[in-house]
């Protein structure tokens, strides 16, 4: 027996066996084609009926107005003062997002007015090629805050059906008629031009209506803006949309009022420096008209002209203290006119830089301007109580403390040295005591009359800059490339969808045939034996039967039937062949439930074995629930008296039971079940049994003996030592794989004498059977078989 399992199991070993994997889902080829087919026909039909969407590009380049203004080319620098702070790439590219800006070019652009044509299967938006137009009379306050979503179905040439989406409203009304729905008034023209005939031809229009803010969100959302270049100062602008027109008109409008309010912001900073500029100038002018007065004054009230220095070596001397105390009290006047300018009643305003070199006031002043500008920006769209607005007021306000103290310790430390000086000045005054007295008095008069002067040029100066600036006001950015929208359509993508589509196909089946055998616990086929032909020999399988096949073997049977079982009978010749010939062999086939086929195997062995000429007995064991009679009911000759009856009637003998089959061609004699007995166990154990055996060895090769199902009731195990060889039957599709654990068990408690395994029921077509186990020549082969036509097979195939 070991030597028959190496010869029918070399290969049991447990792997995985990646070939068995792929005929298991080979076996179901014709859902995976389904599925497929079914994932291809819905990509194209997704990819006929998606409407395309396309990517919009355009380009714009950052001008970098600290190199680039006309002022850095006026003496002192003057475009450090006027040029518009640069406040960051990422805050341009906020500014280009803000919903200010996108909602005047979606305003401008009539944006939030939607055409779309409604066809038998998709709709599409009819971006300026509508084939009419809604015109409202009301104010546009009141449209740019509506929600409308209408229907216009025309009727006749004139006429029109208005239906409402979003209420009960359906009405019907001439073209160019006044309406008045949802608290607005409009009229729908055509734009069929002169030919008035065709409107009433017209598919129904969809106008969608929705107020500026939501629209300017769809396109905030839908916008992208990269940063590209080497210093990233070029802006790559783009969005997807299903209109490539609207998507390049929104683009190209977009770039062209940025670049408008960037202008406006510029000119006005240069205007309002002009207009304080101006104002200072006024000033100015007063106060050095009193201070000319005052020398006049001083000229007459002394009787002098001219006030002459004493001696060239005081001049040498004191020059340098009078020149450093100028300078001194120049700075000490632009710190008090920044001052004054900070205690004005406007809020906040520009200070000019007039460079002052004392402390950080000059650096403070131009952050305070910066942040001015980018207030001034936002209040443009929003209030004073906006986030951003108060936080940069914070910091206007933190500037302004820094700069009042920035400006008392630069005064404190311009008046200590103006101090030192004053005391140079003084000693070496008091070493020519000859000077006049006048001399002092003048100087200082005419000192004050320079540093008027002085601050007169230097604002008429900032004035000529100031006014060209205002002028030459260059563009924040300029546009590299214009919108331009690629043919390509970036959604659907046609390939990916379709390649999805067949992946989909693909793996869903395959999916449900996972979870399927996943969740299977049946056995199939030999490979789900493997672990019980671990210590029990296989001796053969048998094929399923068709509804048109004959379940009985005949002499000289070509059948795929027929073969099988001579397999099974060469096997079990190998199974025996050292056994004593004196004597018939007690074959028991048993099973572990009802249903696996044990008494067809019993019948058909026996004719098998028979038709080798050997005398075989079938005894119909199973006395609980008999199915051998099923086979002998056209018997004729059958004897009436049954296994139960010799068990349970001492006078019968086991002649009076055995029938003899009229079967010239195939002699199998039988032993019935008899009728069904109250007490089957009882019957089983008692010596009548073994009596039977003991006399029918002598007189038969093969005793075949059908018995009940071991794991149900116990009969099987009552008589199993009266068998030579134990024939196990499982069933394909039918059997559970835990229940091998059950033949195991009584392998190993030595229950079953001889026990080997068949399995039967295999749908070898089903699972490519014997392309997948080794027997790729199929049974009946060579032996002269009909060969089923191509149609035959084909249809047996998709239909089976």
């Amino acid at each position: 027996m070991e030597e028959l399992n190496d010869f029918i199991d070399e290969k049991e070993e447990s792997s995985f066996d990646l070939k068995a994997e792929i005929y298991k889902y080979l076996a179901y080829w014709k859902w995976i084609l389904l599925g497929i087919i079914v994932g291809l026909v819905i990509a194209y039909l997704y990819n006929r009926y998606t409407i395309p969407k396309y990517r919009t590009w355009s380009t714009m380049i950052m001008v970098d107005d600290q190199k680039n203004s006309a002022m850095s080319a006026l003496p002192g620098g003057g475009g450090a003062l006027l040029a518009f702070q640069n406040v960051g790439l990422q805050s341009q590219i906020e500014k280009l997002r803000s919903k200010q800006l996108i909602s005047s070019v979606v305003d401008e652009l009539n944006l939030n007015k939607s055409y779309f044509i409604e066809g038998n299967v998709i709709t599409v938006e009819a971006y300026k090629n509508s084939p009419i137009e809604l015109n409202f009379i009301s104010p546009d306050s009141l449209v740019n805050k509506s929600n409308l979503n209408l229907l216009i179905t025309p009727i006749s040439n004139t006429e029109f059906n208005l239906k409402s989406l979003l209420s009960d409203f359906n009405e019907n009304f001439n073209i160019g008629e006044t309406i008045t729905y949802s608290g607005l008034q409009f009229t729908v023209s055509s734009k069929s031009g002169n030919n008035s005939n065709t409107f009433k031809n017209f598919k129904t229009v969809n106008v969608l209506v929705t107020p500026i803010q939501q629209t300017a969100n769809q396109f905030i959302q839908n916008l992208l803006i990269t940063p590209k270049g080497q210093s990233k100062d070029i802006l790559e602008l783009s969005m997807v949309n299903e209109s490539a027109a609207k998507s390049e008109d929104f683009l190209n409008k977009l770039m062209e009022r940025f670049n408008e309010e960037g202008i406006e912001n510029k000119q006005e900073v240069a205007k309002n420096t002009t207009r304080f500029i101006q104002e200072r100038l006024e000033m100015i002018t007063n106060e050095l008209d009193s201070v000319e007065g005052g020398i006049a004054n001083f000229k007459r009230d002394n009787s002098i002209m001219s006030v002459e220095s004493g001696a060239a070596e005081f001049r040498a001397k004191y020059t340098k203290a009078e020149q450093e105390i100028f300078d001194l009290e120049t700075q000490l006047e632009l710190l008090n006119f920044i001052e004054n300018l900070l205690k004005d009643k406007e809020e906040y305003v520009f200070l000019p830089e007039v460079g002052i070199n004392e402390g950080n006031v000059g650096g403070l002043i131009n952050s305070y301007n910066s942040l001015v500008v980018e207030r001034n920006t936002y209040l443009k769209s929003s209030t004073v109580n906006n986030p951003v607005v108060k936080s940069i007021t914070d910091q206007l306000d933190t500037f302004k403390v820094n700069l009042y103290e920035n400006i008392r310790t630069a005064r404190e430390s311009i008046k200590v040295k103006i101090k030192e000086f004053n005391n140079r000045e003084n000693i070496a005054q008091g070493k020519f005591s000859s000077f006049p007295g006048l001399e002092k008095g003048m100087r200082s008069i005419e000192r004050q009359q320079q540093i008027k002067e002085q601050l007169y040029l230097f604002l008429l100066q900032r004035r000529e800059e100031a006014a060209i600036s205002y002028a030459a006001t260059g563009s924040v950015a300029r546009v590299v490339d214009s919108a331009y929208t690629v043919n390509t359509p970036v959604d659907p993508a046609p390939w990916l969808i379709l390649v999805g589509g067949f992946l989909l196909g693909l793996i869903i089946p395959i999916l449900i045939v996972f979870i399927k055998n996943l969740l299977d616990t049946k056995v199939h086929h030999k490979g789900d034996l493997a672990s019980l032909l671990k210590v029990v020999p296989f001796i053969g399988e048998v094929p399923r039967i068709g509804p048109e096949q004959a379940d009985v073997i005949q002499l000289n049977d070509r059948s795929p039937l027929a073969e099988s079982f001579r397999i099974l009978r060469t096997n079990l010749a190998y199974l025996i062949q050292n056994r004593n010939q004196d004597k018939g062999e007690v074959i028991f086939i048993t099973s572990t439930v009802k249903g696996e086929g044990k008494t067809f195997v019993s019948f058909n062995l026996a004719r098998t074995l028979a038709s080798t000429g050997k005398s075989v007995l079938l005894i119909g064991a199973d006395i609980r629930n008999p199915k051998l009679h099923r086979y002998t009911d056209q018997m004729e000759g059958a004897k009436e008296k049954g296994l139960s009856d010799f068990l349970y009637d001492y006078s019968i003998t086991h002649s009076d039971v055995i029938s003899k089959t009229n079967d010239d061609s195939i002699a199998v004699d039988i032993i019935l079940s008899g009728p069904i007995p109250p007490n089957p166990a009882e019957l089983l154990m008692n010596d009548r049994m073994r009596q039977l055996i003991d006399n029918v060895k002598s007189d038969y090769d093969y005793i075949i003996v059908d018995t009940a199902p071991s794991m149900i009731v116990t009969d099987t195990l009552l008589i199993s030592q009266l068998a030579d060889y134990t024939l196990y039957v499982t069933r394909a599709d039918f059997t559970e794989k835990n229940l091998l654990e059950f033949p195991k068990d009584l392998k190993k408690q030595g229950k079953l004498k001889g026990l080997a395994v068949i399995l039967n029921d295999v749908d070898y077509s089903k699972f490519s059977y014997g392309a997948q186990y080794g027997y790729s020549y199929g049974y009946g082969y060579g032996y002269g078989v009909d060969k089923e036509s191509r149609w035959t097979r084909i249809k047996r195939r998709l239909f089976s």
